[in-house]
């Protein structure tokens, strides 16, 4: 009785971690970073894509799919925006000098990353602190968080996480402004002037996931903080390349023939366009192709290869008489089959019906049979009359209709 219920206990045990606790993990969502423009999860950027959409909606917004000296080098813009949201910004030189040369030509260049390449820090002469490696590993103690603008640090934009504590050391006042700080009132947002344009830089990129986005009014924060680029961009753009990037691309030393492809797009379409037709091929063309047959042996006509050996067997005991017998039972054979005619009378009119059917002159079909008759007859037959009866009775097979 106790093993009874011990183990109905178990199988209670199982179906509760099969359909409530795995349903629940199941249902949870991946808080992974990605900042995709299409990503629905907690850490993905579609509410904000669409946020930027709505703000600017006398523009439409331009992705960039491509490294940033390669943008640079297709546009002539004097006034525009461009908006960069990923977990870690990984740059090389010459898109660093690309970038600076976009914000020196009048244009405004808004980027938001946990870690930002130390590439253009030193070139704006400021560093920052990246409290990262705690979030990755989920280390550490979720609690309410929070960010401020810095012209309204009384206004919080809260959420429920791990704490908000990047934040940018050693800023140059006379070129740099502070937009906002972390919930340690720590810079986390500036402003840097070079030229004719802006640099922004932010620090925190979860402040505008869709998690945080969608947390009561922290949808304004994302307002607060693109308000002090231009009321009307010449042109918006939003970067879909970066946010892919896990680590930083040496140009100067490194050549990938994938990426040199991909900078292109005749060349992109073509290799994707092989890439399908290779795939097409493999998957359908190897049906089509047919297994290697084995040549198979002709089979053997066994009857004539009998017919021979028996035949040499007769010749070499010299027994004439039995082979004639044969040769005339198989000729009568095969005139009954053939013309449909008794063998069992040989007279005049059989042999003026069997020349009338088979074509052959009556004189050749009398002289046949009256060899046939003779050797019926005789007790013995040598060898010139065996080759005499054999050559009537093949010149009698050809002469046939």
């Amino acid at each position: 009785m106790k093993q009874g219920i011990s183990y109905i206990l178990f199988l209670a045990a199982v179906a509760f971690l099969f359909t409530g606790c795995g349903s629940n993990l199941k249902k949870r969502p991946s808080l992974v970073e990605t900042y995709a423009k299409k990503d629905i999860k907690p850490f993905g950027a579609d509410i904000a894509f669409r946020q930027v959409r709505a703000l600017y909606n006398g523009n439409t917004i331009r992705e960039s799919r491509l490294p940033f000296y390669n943008t640079w080098q297709n546009i002539n813009d004097t006034g525009a925006l461009y908006i960069c949201v990923t977990p870690k910004l990984f740059l090389n030189t010459e898109e660093v000098e690309a970038m600076m040369a976009y914000v020196h030509a009048g244009n405004s260049l808004f980027i938001s990353a946990g870690a930002i390449d130390d590439l253009l820090l030193d070139e704006i002469g400021c560093g920052q602190e990246y409290i990262g490696p705690l979030i990755e590993s989920m280390a550490g103690e979720m609690k309410n968080t929070a960010v401020r603008a810095a012209d309204d640090t009384a206004t919080k934009y809260p959420y429920y996480y791990y704490p908000f504590q990047n934040y940018f050391t050693g800023i140059d006042s006379s070129n740099t402004r502070i937009l906002g700080y972390n919930d340690s009132r720590q810079p986390n947002s500036i402003v840097h002037f070079y030229g004719s344009g802006k640099l922004y830089l932010h620090c925190e990129p979860r402040a505008f996931s869709n998690y945080f986005l969608l947390t009561k009014n922290n949808y304004q924060y994302l307002n607060k903080m693109l308000a002090f680029t231009q009321n009307v961009p010449q042109h918006v753009y939003w970067d879909d390349y970066y946010h892919k990037l896990n680590r930083r691309r040496n140009s100067s030393t490194e050549f990938s023939t994938f990426s040199e492809i991909m900078k292109h797009p005749a060349l992109k379409y073509a290799f994707w366009l092989s890439f399908l037709l290779l795939g097409l091929y493999i998957l359908f063309g190897g049906k089509l192709l047919q297994r290697v047959i084995k040549e198979l042996k002709p089979n053997e006509n066994t009857t004539v290869t009998f017919t021979e050996t028996i035949g040499r067997l007769y010749l070499q005991k010299k027994d004439n008489k039995n082979i004639a017998d044969k040769m005339i039972t198989y000729f009568n054979e095969y005139i009954r089959n053939t013309y449909f005619l008794s063998t069992n009378h040989i007279n005049e009119e059989f042999i003026m019906m069997l020349s009338r059917k088979s074509g052959v002159s009556r004189d050749a079909v009398d002289t046949l049979y009256r060899s046939i008759l003779a050797t019926q007859g005789s007790a013995s037959v040598n060898d010139y009359q065996l080759l005499s009866l054999n050559e009537q009775i093949q010149h009698f097979y050809k002469k046939t209709k």
